[in-house]
């Protein structure tokens, strides 16, 4: 597929029209991707004539779900050049993230950065670490020289976002591994931004984890996954107790199974690993550098289109990965976003689950557009037409 060209797959999503079957500019693919109909059908599939539980059936049907979970854990794995025993699946990255957080054995200082997301915030405070804030460039890049000089020996973990999910800046990540690694410490990432925009390839990335959530990525909600290197989750105990994780329970002890088994304890998301699964498929099919390119071609129409209105603020670097957020002068981003609703367009305002870098940018919230592999031009006009008429309306 040429890289040159946008791609044109909104035929595939269901999803992206009105309820009177018109075109929906949903420009919110960073909080949550519309789902393609490949993965609606495969999520049916398994929740309708294919659904047994998993781990525990002798019978046949039980055995082939189980057969399919597994070929849904290696997929993933694959998604991100990962092995199967090296994936855990989980809720979301969220979960993952609070998984390594509570359970690496080794708590003492954690590196994030001013732009992270809360679900990279709250788990480090939570599980009892020292959270130290590396600071941003100027154009809204996690300031890898400053990192350098922040870090010590005492940082156990830097925890950064691959992509902003506000700024859509995208991290050097193969740095930032090589300073956490200089020092001892170990690299997590945060991929829900960047696993549907991106090449992701872990080991090339040079991270230790890698935490992606299924929803962001054209797959179900309830889903996403821990990538850890094998010795890395050996080292890590089990943190929730139940069925499918333990090798024998006896009153006196229990003992429980390698991972990734030994962190899915109950009944796990069976069609949910499916949909997942059937996205990653649909992803590659298209290939992560087309999708990219496509986003950051739109990336490009619609900075250019903000940046010539004097009443806009525009955030973040030129070449964002996918994510435009600005301001616009005084207007609140909630009444842009809901009078952009009568338009039929459908960005997301406020803080972005990011306070801390809502400080930092010295504003209480702001719109954001976000594209995905569906988004096109029209998606970009509609927009824009619709900032036009809140620009009259505000007077």
């Amino acid at each position: 597929m040429s890289e040159a060209t946008l791609l044109s797959r909104k035929a595939d999503f269901p999803g992206l029209l009105t309820g009177s079957g018109g075109p929906w500019h949903y420009l919110d693919t960073a909080a949550t991707a519309q789902k393609p109909q490949v993965v609606i059908d495969a999520v049916t599939k398994a929740i309708g004539a294919d659904y047994a539980t998993v781990h525990r059936g002798v019978y046949g049907r039980s055995a082939e779900m189980t057969l399919g979970y597994e070929a849904a854990r290696r997929r993933v794995a694959a998604f991100i050049g990962g092995k199967e025993d090296e994936l855990v699946f989980t809720r979301g990255a969220t979960e993952a993230i609070n998984l390594v957080a509570r359970q690496w054995p080794d708590k003492g200082r954690v590196l994030v950065s001013a732009l992270e997301h809360h679900s990279n915030i709250v788990p480090w405070q939570l599980a009892g670490w020292q959270v130290d804030v590396c600071p941003l460039t100027a154009d809204g890049l996690i300031d890898l020289d400053a990192a350098e000089r922040m870090l010590t020996t005492e940082h156990r973990m830097v925890a950064f976002a691959h992509v902003s999910n506000v700024l859509g800046s995208v991290l050097d990540a193969p740095r930032a591994a090589e300073l956490a690694h200089n020092v001892g410490a170990l690299l997590l990432l945060d991929g829900c931004q960047s696993a549907a925009r991106l090449p992701v390839d872990v080991a090339a990335l040079g991270c230790d984890f890698y935490a992606l959530s299924g929803h962001k990525l054209y797959g179900p909600t309830g889903i996403g996954a821990l990538w850890g290197r094998a010795e890395l989750l050996d080292r890590m105990p089990p943190w929730q107790g139940g069925g499918s994780m333990i090798e024998k329970v006896t009153f006196a002890k229990s003992t429980y199974l390698p991972a990734p088994t030994r962190f899915e304890a109950g009944t796990p998301a069976i069609v949910e690993a499916i949909g997942l699964a059937m996205a990653c498929d649909y992803v590659d099919a298209i290939g992560r550098p087309a999708i990219h390119a496509h986003e950051a071609k739109l990336v490009a129409q619609l900075r250019d289109g903000l940046r010539q209105h004097n009443d806009i603020t525009l955030f973040g670097p030129e070449d964002s990965a996918g994510i435009v957020s600005f301001a616009m002068h005084g207007v609140h981003p909630h009444d842009l976003g809901t009078i952009l609703d009568e338009e039929d367009v459908a960005i997301r305002a406020g803080h972005h689950c990011a306070q801390p870098l809502m400080e930092l940018l010295d504003v209480p919230a702001t719109a954001r557009a976000s594209f995905g592999l569906y988004s096109d031009e029209d998606d970009v006009a509609a927009l824009l037409r619709g900032i036009a008429r809140t620009r009259r309306i505000f007077g």
